[in-house]
């Protein structure tokens, strides 16, 4: 064991002296408590000491979370947003859908009352194709010789006359319209009967137009008019509406009238149409024996 001089204490003293205080206060803060909360000093001066570093770091830390849950949030709102996208779509076609289904219920409904009001039977059949061709005006309706569809029997819509028949299956028929430039109707301008206006209708190169000819220069004719069949054809029975004067180029007592009719029927739009169970009467003995008469095949 080393032993120590008096001098050497001597020297150490003071420093005793210093850590014997250091350690008191030490212990005096340990035990310190404040007068109003009672809390201990030394937790306080701790927590103070503690928030001093904790602000920043949980500023940063609440940053990032924020950083994180903002992608998150965006994320689910572009998902959210994609399933509001895809069910306007849906509900857009839903919505389509009810008014093409009011819109045909609408048509079968304005068919139906022709079918109750004519004096013909009528077939109500559906149009399942049209020609493309620009210079042949026809359709394939969805009726044949098994529902009795014949060869020239008359197509109509509620509107009015679209066209006859010109080739028959078993399961479908194709309808040439009216309109067709080798088509060829008689008709006349108002009521059969009280009108002298008589003439023949035909197709024309523009689309939706008719043309009606051989009508007297000197018969009064003016636009607005109807047109009806007169039955004269053998094909189209008396008292269809075919359309309505568009057009008059006035005749003269030696020249007939240039006139163009607009269809009643609206044949660029039509899908559904009745085909009307028609044939005409067959001609007299007297009709049969007349020098220009033509034999029916």
């Amino acid at each position: 064991m080393v032993e120590r001089s008096q001098k050497d204490v001597w020297r150490l003293t003071p420093w005793l002296m210093i850590v014997l205080l250091l350690v008191n206060f030490v212990l005096m803060a340990l035990n310190a408590r404040e007068i109003n909360s009672g809390q201990r000093v030394i937790r306080v001066w701790t927590q103070t000491a503690a928030d001093f570093f904790q602000s920043p770091v949980t500023t940063l830390s609440s940053s990032i979370s924020n950083y994180f849950t903002s992608i998150s949030s965006l994320r689910s709102a572009a998902s959210e947003n994609d399933k509001l996208k895809q069910r306007v779509q849906e509900l857009e076609v839903e919505k389509k859908q009810k008014e093409e289904l009011a819109s045909e219920n609408e048509r079968l409904r304005s068919l139906l009352n022709l079918k109750e009001h004519s004096k013909y039977n009528v077939l109500i059949a559906r149009i399942i194709g049209r020609d493309p061709s620009v210079w042949f005006d026809s359709s394939i309706v969805n009726r044949g010789s098994l529902d009795g569809v014949a060869l020239n029997m008359p197509v109509v819509t509620d509107g009015g006359l679209v066209g006859r028949v010109t080739a028959v299956s078993p399961l479908t028929s194709q309808v040439d319209l009216i309109t067709r430039d080798k088509s060829g109707l008689g008709a006349v301008i108002g009521q059969i009967g009280e009108s002298n206006a008589l003439g023949v209708v035909s197709g024309t190169s523009k689309k939706d137009l008719l043309e009606m000819k051989y009508v007297p220069g000197n018969v009064n004719v003016q636009v607005g008019q109807a047109v009806f069949t007169t039955g004269q054809d053998g094909i189209f029975p008396p008292g269809l509406k075919v359309g309505e004067i568009v057009s008059v180029v006035q005749g003269s007592a030696t020249t007939p009238h240039q006139i163009l009719i607009r269809p009643a029927a609206k044949l660029s739009s039509m899908q559904e149409v009745g085909i009307l169970l028609y044939e005409p009467l067959p001609q007299s003995d007297f009709e049969q024996k007349l020098p220009n008469a033509v034999k029916k095949k």
